[in-house]
């Protein structure tokens, strides 16, 4: 359970990596929001890439912490490079990541399959678009925007975080790359 310099390293590349495509994904979440004035909420299901960190950092690494570091690292250097949420991100990708963290710490990072996967990312969804919830959108109705943006978000997250991740750890793994972890030591099982 204890991380090796390998650990550090790659969850530190993982993290500062997606920090850089959580900017240009909240360049898209700006441009994008017109296409959502009929039903704002559907916006949310661009949610599922802030949470990818978090679920592959787990699914790779498997130690104590690191889905919460590669989620919080990731929100450090997108705040660091600008948005206007400003550094509430890094907060936010607190709740996230130990959200994320939770589905590994029930298996005690033993087991890290699909369902593992699919649990951190809709922990996940749920900590970050109840997140929002209650710091962006006090201001809205539960029934017509934050319950269906929670959902949405979820939804998501599951998809894109969970699946995603799960899928993208296994085509690394298929290359060799994870051979130093557990996600990678299976894969001439696959």
């Amino acid at each position: 359970m204890r991380w090796r310099t390998v650990d550090i390293v790659v969850a530190s590349v993982l993290g500062v990596a997606f920090g850089v495509i959580f900017w240009a994904w909240y360049l898209l979440w700006e441009v994008a929001e017109p296409a959502f004035t009929g039903f704002p909420p559907l916006r949310a299901l661009l949610y599922g890439v802030w949470l990818l960190p978090a679920v592959l950092g787990g699914l790779i690494i498997r130690k104590p912490g690191a889905a919460f570091y590669c989620e919080l690292l990731a929100a450090i250097v997108s705040a660091l490079l600008g948005n206007s949420w400003g550094a509430t991100v890094v907060a936010q990708g607190a709740v996230e990541g130990l959200a994320g963290e939770l589905a590994f710490l029930i298996f005690w990072y033993r087991y890290a399959g699909l369902p593992v996967a699919v649990l951190s990312g809709v922990l996940a969804g749920l900590g970050a678009t109840l997140f929002d919830a209650f710091v962006w959108y006090v201001g809205t109705s539960w029934t017509t925007f934050r319950l269906p943006f929670v959902g949405f978000g979820t939804l998501s997250a599951l998809v894109i975080a969970g699946l995603g991740g799960w899928a993208l750890t296994r085509a690394l793994a298929t290359t060799g790359v994870l051979d130093q972890f557990p996600a990678g030591r299976g894969r001439k099982r696959i």
